[in-house]
């Protein structure tokens, strides 16, 4: 029998995997994408990277500034998120199985998260240029509706996937909604909800970083305007600092969740 199960997994592997590669050469074929050279274009690429794309003792000068734009992109990144993450409690909270006023409020508050979910941080910087113009302020809220979506629903999953027994055993007691919510759904919650959060800022720091090519802020601005005027050595110091600042958050984020979980 488990011989049996075993074998139909492997064919199940087996056919997606030649499913998979199907549908690549069929859309290589499509867009005339030529593999090889592009292969072969690899070691061009590195050549002129290593001649060109490095940081000097002149890029080094502007290293104030561009710690400078690094900062307001941290801080719009931080404040997008957190202000997201306050929201999104609010709508998981009503829109989960286990927590909502009733059904069709849940199916709204779930509605409104897809919607903010499925376009992207960078349509919404493009949809919200209309709005803002080019400035930290649009970066600040193509950010915050993204994190709104994505928050919403991991915010969701987990009140429903840790919050449940809790719930229900406060309910069979007579508690109130908000004792529920309050005494058993946060604070059971809590330590997921925080490691959502940081994982969200991650995203959005990396994410940042293009929405400024697009806003005319914070760091992604300043690397496109040193690479535009051919300063590769001081676009490259960008690309360094942005790297360290990242790997620097990554691993405060981790050891903060290793702490509250």
């Amino acid at each position: 029998m488990q011989a049996d199960i075993f074998a139909k997994k492997k064919r199940n592997t087996l056919a997606f995997l030649l499913l998979l590669g199907a549908v690549t050469i069929l859309a290589m074929i499509i867009t005339e994408y030529n593999a090889l050279k592009g292969f072969a274009s690899i070691p061009k690429a590195i050549q002129w990277g290593m001649a060109n794309f490095y940081p000097t003792a002149k890029s080094l000068e502007k290293l104030p500034v561009i710690l400078e734009k690094l900062q307001e992109t941290l801080l719009v990144s931080i404040a997008a998120t957190t202000a997201a993450a306050v929201f999104a409690l609010l709508f998981s909270i009503f829109g989960s199985n286990t927590t909502r006023v009733n059904p069709f409020f849940g199916a709204i508050t779930r509605g409104i998260a897809t919607v903010f979910r499925n376009i992207d941080v960078a349509a919404w910087a493009l949809i919200l240029l209309f709005s803002f113009g080019q400035s930290s302020l649009t970066g600040y809220f193509a950010l915050f509706f993204g994190s709104f979506g994505f928050l919403t629903r991991a915010f969701t999953e987990t009140i429903d996937e840790v919050s449940r027994g809790s719930v229900e055993a406060l309910k069979a007691t007579g508690a109130g909604y908000f004792s529920i919510i309050f005494q058993s759904v946060i604070p059971s919650s809590i330590p997921q909800l925080i490691s959502w959060v940081l994982f969200m800022i991650e995203t959005n720091i990396r994410s940042a970083t293009l929405i400024g090519l697009l806003t005319g802020s914070g760091i992604g601005f300043t690397f496109n305007l040193y690479y535009k005027s051919l300063a590769y050595d001081t676009a490259s110091l960008v690309v360094v600092v942005i790297i360290a600042a990242i790997l620097l958050i990554e691993y405060a984020s981790n050891y903060v969740r290793k702490v509250i979980l």
